[in-house]
């Protein structure tokens, strides 16, 4: 199998099981849909950015060997620390500082 059929067939088995996942979640009732956004969204972050790059034929056959590759990286992603509340924080800060300096602005 090339790199581009590996990459392609993993993209399809991925996209498969969100849209399995997505037919579950709808069946839920609304808190547990709610419960369970920030993972779907996560998981279609992980399709999209298949979308845009091409792994290493080595890569996406080792991935492919899983029955649930989207669900491991959901798991896997989990457990690291991301920068997302620190980037929500920043934002927060940046913005107060904005309104003050406008204010300062229109004190002059």
């Amino acid at each position: 199998m090339t790199s581009e059929e590996a990459n392609n067939k993993l993209y399809e088995r991925m996209k498969e099981e969100q849209d399995h996942y997505k037919e579950w979640l709808l069946s839920q009732p609304p808190d547990e849909i709610l419960n369970h956004a920030y993972e779907y969204s996560v998981r279609e972050d992980v399709l999209a950015s298949l979308e845009d790059v091409d792994f290493d034929g080595k890569d996406a056959r080792a991935l492919l060997k899983s029955p649930t590759p989207l669900a491991d990286i959901y798991k896997d992603w989990q457990k690291r620390d991301p920068t997302y509340m620190e980037d929500i924080r920043d934002t927060i800060l940046d913005r107060a500082r904005v309104i003050i300096q406008r204010e300062k602005e229109q004190e002059r």
